[in-house]
């Protein structure tokens, strides 16, 4: 099955140096179909003076759909008034994306290490938190992780957690830095998945911990041939999202960076076969 149809949305992070509101204009006015929002979008407007419902209606006035809702990562570790302080923040996430209509919350993984037991049963405690919302969250291992930095260390942290909803997100641009190049996550069933992000990894490689160098698809070395052909095959059906963070894109004019990425991205989808 082509991915034709799959909504396409701009990462709030793409263009991390543009307010938000000018990030749903440019969205709108470009063609993204979406938008993913980040925890700090609503942390960043509290601190100019709005509120939670302020940042929902100005999502809403858009007439853009959300994705996905993002939650502070360090949850699956972290003990003590730390703990529950960020499930707090998964608590107004959760609640956010119910508001919006939006059916995922998304989390990268801790970036530390420890022990899985615990870790396993923070997923489940958030996946209830997630379930009493009526939302999924899905959960991004990161390739500059200390523990979970592969497709494998997520896929078990997920199964022994083992709750119905909490899953996979795949990101194309972690995919390649840990060596999963093009369709090598065959293994992987359909019902795993519950959320794609993209962006291309730079040819030459990448310095060890940094992430800020990501492209639009067809600039760097991510077969997307390949990932979208193998998405398609396996049915996958909910959104595409562009997290491309860039300092060298955050200096330039915005509405040009999301109308290029837009571009790479249909050029990259229309060369899959049907």
């Amino acid at each position: 099955m082509p991915l034709d149809n799959n909504p396409l949305a701009l990462h709030t992070w793409t263009l991390d140096s543009t307010p938000l509101a000018k990030v749903l204009q440019i969205a709108r006015a470009v063609g993204w179909d979406a938008v993913e929002l980040r925890r700090i979008d609503f942390d960043r407007a509290e601190a100019a003076g709005q509120s939670e419902a302020d940042v929902l209606r100005l999502v809403r006035d858009s007439g853009l759909a959300v994705s996905a809702v993002g939650v502070t990562f360090g949850w699956m570790l972290a003990e003590g008034p730390a703990r529950e302080q960020l499930l707090a923040t998964i608590e107004k996430s959760c609640a956010a994306a119910a508001a919006l209509g939006c059916a995922t919350v998304m989390s990268p993984v801790d970036r530390e290490r420890g022990d899985l037991a615990q870790a396993a049963a923070s997923i489940r405690q958030v996946g209830d938190i997630a379930a009493r919302h009526g939302v999924r969250l899905a959960l991004e291992f990161n390739s500059q992780a200390s523990q979970f930095n592969t497709l494998e260390s997520v896929r078990e942290v997920l199964a022994l957690a083992g709750h119905s909803s909490v899953g996979l997100l795949l990101d194309t641009y972690h995919l390649q830095r840990s060596g999963r190049v093009g369709r090598s996550f065959a293994e992987v069933a359909p019902d795993e998945i519950f959320y794609v992000q993209y962006s291309d990894a730079p040819r030459g490689g990448s310095q060890p911990g940094n992430t800020l160098d990501r492209l639009p698809p067809g600039d760097g070395s991510v077969d997307f041939h390949g990932i979208f052909g193998l998405l398609g095959e396996k049915g996958y059906a909910g959104p595409l999202s562009y997290e491309a963070p860039n300092p060298a894109a955050w200096e330039r004019e915005p509405e040009v960076v999301a109308r290029e990425a837009l571009q790479a991205t249909r050029a990259a989808l229309g060369g899959v076969p049907a």
